[in-house]
């Protein structure tokens, strides 16, 4: 335990952190990740999963497996039944994830920050999407909040509220890692990750707004919604309409790693008591509450 606690205070130094996360051919190590996490071989599972052990706070004990055949279903495991109960207060938009919240306010003149003094606009988080001219004046005056999955979290992520998936637009890009060091230091971080727009709309038809975004070693997501796996390797549209209708509370996808959910939602939500930077969440737990 001292041994582990002394690795991590010696990777948290912020030079040093960056300098091993960021300096280095990120796409190349997020390529070999996909393919060591994915070989199916116990030995090769129980060596590295003790070896993440040693640089997290890994806890498998909600997990419903209790061995994994790769690092990829430690990765994506999925949790015993009850273990995330879901908020039932139908005027409550939960946590869509286990995650540590990050910055979170609310949206003025097309703008949002990623870290104290670090801006960015939704009009370049967008990018070219095909509904990029749409969402930054529906969301005017809503609010948006960042939530961090590390390594070692939950990776599945659910629905906030009852709502429809209606669009996913798929944006390539770089795979920086999202933590808050890199986050004051790289300007507009998340517009230049590989990213998925999640186009929802609540029952009431009320527009909520949900953004994956990849980083180093996890630049891969899967979607229920879709037949295909958006990682670096894929090819193919970028638009892709679907229409998946979800309950509040159900799963929609995975990260294959851990990374980062922005969330936004136009005016008419509050903050429920306790959401606040640094605090952390778990999936179905209050986050937003109409007013």
């Amino acid at each position: 335990m001292k041994i582990q606690k002394h690795v991590q205070k010696w990777l948290l130094q912020e030079d040093l952190n960056f300098l091993l996360t960021n300096r280095i051919p990120r796409i190349t190590l997020t390529h070999f990740m996909g393919w060591w996490s994915q070989i199916r071989n116990p030995w090769v599972a129980k060596a590295s999963i003790a070896v993440w052990r040693l640089f997290t706070d890994l806890d498998l004990s909600e997990a419903r497996q209790t061995q994994f055949a790769s690092v990829h279903e430690c990765f994506t495991r999925d949790l015993k039944p009850g273990a995330r109960p879901v908020n039932p207060d139908v005027s409550v938009l939960t946590s869509p994830c286990d995650a540590i919240i990050g910055t979170c306010g609310e949206i003025r003149q097309g703008k949002v920050y990623q870290a104290k003094g670090f801006p960015y606009s939704l009009q370049a988080l967008l990018g070219e999407s095909a509904l990029a001219n749409v969402w930054p004046a529906a969301l005017e005056g809503g609010k948006f909040v960042t939530m961090r999955l590390t390594s070692s979290m939950y990776h599945r992520f659910h629905a906030p509220m009852d709502a429809q998936l209606d669009h996913v637009t798929y944006i390539t890009g770089d795979t920086w890692n999202v933590n808050p060091i890199a986050l004051k230091r790289v300007q507009a971080l998340f517009c230049k990750n590989e990213r998925a727009l999640l186009h929802m709309k609540l029952d009431d038809g009320t527009p909520m707004l949900l953004v994956p975004v990849a980083a180093v070693l996890v630049a891969s997501m899967r979607f229920h919604a879709l037949d295909v796996l958006l990682n670096l390797r894929y090819k193919g549209a970028n638009e892709i309409p679907c229409q998946a209708r979800y309950s509040k509370g159900q799963e929609m996808g995975w990260f294959e790693h851990g990374s980062t959910i922005l969330l936004f939602v136009p005016p008419g939500f509050d903050w429920v008591d306790g959401v606040a930077t640094g605090h952390t969440i778990r999936m179905g737990q209050a986050l937003l509450k109409r007013v």
